[in-house]
C-alpha cells in the first residue's frame, strides 16, 4: 500500500484488452443512445452527400462540358452547392449532438466517482497521492468520454464510409478500383508493426502526466514548508525531471504516431501514381478523363477511413486501460459502510463502552490490543500519552472512521457497527487536529456543521469559543471570504473557527483532538472557561498535550503499550507516580526530552 503513495511510481496501464470494461462503460452511453443514433444518421447523410461530388465531376468532365450544356452545368453547380450545404449542416448537427453526449457521459461518470470518493475510508486517501486521484477523475474521464461518444459513432461511421467509397468507386470503374485497394496489404503490415509501440508509448505518456500532477499537487500543498526549509531548488529539480520525462515521451509518441500519417500519405500517393501509370495505361487505357478524376478523388478519400480506424483502434485500446483505472476506483470497497440490517441510532445519552477492542491499520501490526473501558454519560475523558500510542485512534474508532479488528464499541448499549453511519456521526461533534477551512465565507464554514443554523446561533457558538471578537474585526465580519484551507487566517484562528463549527452541531458526544494546540495561552484560558460550561451534560473525549487543559477532566487515561496503562483523576494518577506522574512532572519542569 505504501508503495502506491508515491508521485514517481507509474500506474500499470499495460493490460490486455478486456471487453467487459467496454460493456460496463456502455451503460453511460446507452442513456443517450437516441442522440447517438441521430448523430450517426446525420454523419451517414453527410458521407453519402460527399460521395456524390466525384460523380458530379465525372459527369461534368465527360458530358456536360464537352457538350457545352450551360443549363446542365448550372444545375450541376447548384447540386454541388446543395451537397456541400448538406454536409455542413449534417456535420454541425452531429458535432452538437456528440458534444451533448460526451458532456453527459463526463457528468455521469464524474458524479459516480465523486459520490464514491465521499464514502471511501481514510485508509484509501492515506495510500494514494491526491494528484493521481484527480488525474483519474479529470483526465481519464475526459479520454474515456470521447471514446464512448465520438469513438463509437466514428467507428461505425468510418466502416460505412469505407463501404460507401468502395461501392461508389467500383461503380465508376472496377479495374481502376482494384489498383486503389491493392495498397491495403502494405498499409496493414505497417500499422501492425507500429500500433503496439504507439499504444505503449502513449500509455507511458499518461503515466508520466499522472506522476507530474501528483507531485504538483503535493508541492502546492506544501509550498510554505518548501520555502521554510529553502527546498525551492531541489523541488524545482524534481519537477524538472518529471516534466522532462513527460516531454521526451510525448515527443517519442508524436514521432511514432507520425509514422502512421507518413505511411498513409506515401501509400495513397503511390496508389494514385499507380492509378495513372498502371491503371490507365495498362489495365484500362480507354478510361475517360472524368472517370480518372472521379477515381482519383475516391482514391484520396479511400485512405482516410483506414487511417481513422487505425487511430480509433489505438483510442479504444488506451480507453479500455483508462476504464480499468476508473472502474478500479469505483469498485474500491467502501469498507466503512452501513450493515445490511443497520438501524437508526436513537438519540443518545452518551455512554461509551469499549469491549476487548483490538485494531490495526496494517494487520498484523496492532495499534490497540484488548482495550476495555466504560464512560458514563456526561463524563469528560482526557487521553494522554506518547505520540503514536493510539490516542487519536481511539477517538476515530468511536466515530467509526475505521472498523475494528476485534471486539466492539457500544454507545448507550448499541453496537456502532450495527447502526447507520449518519445517525452515529450526526450525534457527535468532532474536531480533528487538521483544522480544515473550505473556500467561502467564515459564516459558511461554521454553518457547515448545521445548514439550518441561524445567524444568532452561529454568533453564540463563536462567542463561546472566543472567535466572535476576531471575526467581527475583519473587513466584512462573518461574511469575510477566506481562501482554500483558510490561508488568510492564522492557525489559531482556523482552530477557533473549526471549534465553533463543531460546537454548533450541539453534539451529545464531543471529541476534541488537540483542539487548543495552536491557541495562545491567554485565549486558551478564555476557551477553557467556556469549555467547562459546554462539557456539562456531554460525554467528551479530549486529547491535548497541555496538561493544564485536561487536568480537570473526570478521568484521565494514559495510552501506551497498545492499551490503557493508567486511568483515574488527575490527583489519583499523580499519587500513583506512574507514567502520568512522569509526564506531568516533565512538563512542569520543561524537561520533556527525558520522556
Amino acid at each position: 500500500m505504501a508503495v502506491r503513495n508515491k508521485y514517481d511510481v507509474d500506474e500499470t496501464l499495460e493490460t490486455p484488452f478486456n471487453i467487459k470494461h467496454l460493456k460496463r462503460a456502455a451503460v453511460y452511453a446507452k442513456k443517450r443512445y437516441k442522440m447517438m443514433i441521430i448523430a450517426l444518421v446525420a454523419s451517414m447523410i453527410s458521407a453519402l452527400s460527399a460521395m456524390i461530388y466525384p460523380l458530379i465531376l465525372e459527369h461534368a468532365f465527360d458530358y456536360t462540358i464537352p457538350e457545352k450544356n450551360v443549363g446542365e452545368l448550372v444545375g450541376l453547380t447548384l447540386l454541388t452547392i446543395l451537397t456541400i450545404a448538406i454536409v455542413i449542416v449534417m456535420n454541425t448537427v452531429r458535432s452538437r449532438l456528440m458534444a451533448l453526449v460526451g458532456q453527459g457521459i463526463i457528468y455521469d461518470m464524474r458524479k459516480d466517482l465523486f459520490d464514491h470518493l465521499q464514502e471511501l475510508p481514510f485508509s484509501f486517501y492515506d495510500s494514494r497521492p491526491h494528484g493521481k486521484i484527480l488525474t483519474r477523475v479529470i483526465q481519464y474521464v475526459n479520454n474515456v468520454s470521447d471514446m464512448l461518444s465520438n469513438g463509437v459513432v466514428n467507428f461505425i461511421l468510418e466502416i460505412f464510409n469505407l463501404i460507401f467509397i468502395a461501392i461508389f468507386m467500383f461503380f465508376v470503374d472496377v479495374q481502376l478500383s482494384l489498383v486503389v485497394v491493392a495498397g491495403i496489404p502494405i498499409f496493414v503490415v505497417v500499422i501492425l508493426l507500429i500500433k503496439p509501440a504507439q499504444r505503449r508509448v502513449w500509455q507511458q505518456v499518461s503515466n508520466k502526466g499522472s506522476n507530474m500532477n501528483a507531485y504538483l499537487q503535493e508541492s502546492l500543498d506544501g509550498a510554505k514548508i518548501t520555502q521554510l526549509f529553502t527546498r525551492e531548488q531541489q523541488n524545482a529539480g524534481i519537477f524538472d525531471r518529471l516534466n522532462m520525462d513527460y516531454y521526451h515521451l510525448w515527443n517519442k509518441a508524436q514521432r511514432i504516431s507520425n509514422c502512421v500519417w507518413v505511411t498513409v500519405d506515401n501509400v495513397s500517393t503511390w496508389v494514385v501514381g499507380a492509378l495513372y501509370i498502371i491503371g490507365v495505361l495498362v489495365m484500362n487505357p480507354m478510361a475517360s478523363f472524368g472517370t480518372i478524376v472521379a477515381i482519383s478523388n475516391y482514391a484520396w478519400r479511400f485512405w482516410q477511413p483506414l487511417l481513422n480506424l487505425s487511430n480509433l483502434y489505438n483510442t479504444f485500446i488506451n480507453g479500455v486501460a483508462y476504464l480499468e483505472r476508473i472502474f478500479e476506483m469505483i469498485d474500491e470497497p467502501v469498507e466503512i459502510k452501513d450493515a445490511p440490517d443497520a438501524y437508526e441510532l436513537p438519540k443518545v445519552e452518551g455512554r461509551v463502552t469499549f469491549e476487548d477492542v483490538t485494531f490495526a491499520y496494517e494487520p498484523p501490526r496492532n495499534i490497540l490490543e484488548h482495550v476495555s473501558f466504560d464512560v458514563k454519560p456526561g463524563e469528560s475523558i482526557a487521553l494522554v500519552g506518547p505520540t503514536g500510542a493510539g490516542k487519536s485512534t481511539i477517538v476515530n474508532l468511536i466515530s467509526r472512521f475505521y472498523d475494528l479488528s476485534g471486539g466492539r464499541i457500544l454507545i448507550d448499549g448499541h453496537d456502532i457497527s450495527k447502526v447507520t453511519l449518519h445517525s452515529l456521526r450526526s450525534q457527535m461533534g468532532i474536531m480533528l487536529q487538521d483544522s480544515f477551512i473550505f473556500s467561502g465565507t467564515i459564516l459558511d464554514n461554521i454553518r457547515y456543521a448545521r445548514q439550518d443554523a441561524t445567524d444568532e446561533e452561529v454568533r453564540r457558538a463563536c462567542k463561546t469559543v472566543c472567535a466572535d471578537e476576531f471575526i467581527s474585526e475583519m473587513e466584512k465580519g462573518y461574511l469575510t471570504e477566506v481562501n482554500e484551507r483558510g490561508s488568510r487566517l492564522s492557525q489559531g484562528q482556523r482552530q477557533l473557527v473549526s471549534f465553533a463549527r463543531t460546537l454548533l452541531a450541539d453534539p451529545k458526544i464531543l471529541i476534541l483532538d488537540e483542539a487548543t494546540s495552536s491557541i495562545d495561552a491567554k485565549t486558551e484560558r478564555m476557551v477553557q472557561t467556556a469549555l467547562n460550561e459546554l462539557l456539562k451534560g456531554r460525554t467528551s473525549f479530549i486529547i491535548a498535550h497541555r496538561l493544564s487543559t485536561i487536568k480537570n477532566c473526570d478521568k484521565i487515561m494514559y495510552v501506551s503499550n497498545k492499551g490503557i496503562s493508567e486511568c483515574g483523576t488527575h490527583e489519583e494518577l499523580l499519587a500513583k507516580k506512574g507514567d502520568y506522574y512522569k509526564l506531568y512532572t516533565a512538563q512542569r519542569t520543561g524537561n520533556m526530552g527525558k520522556l
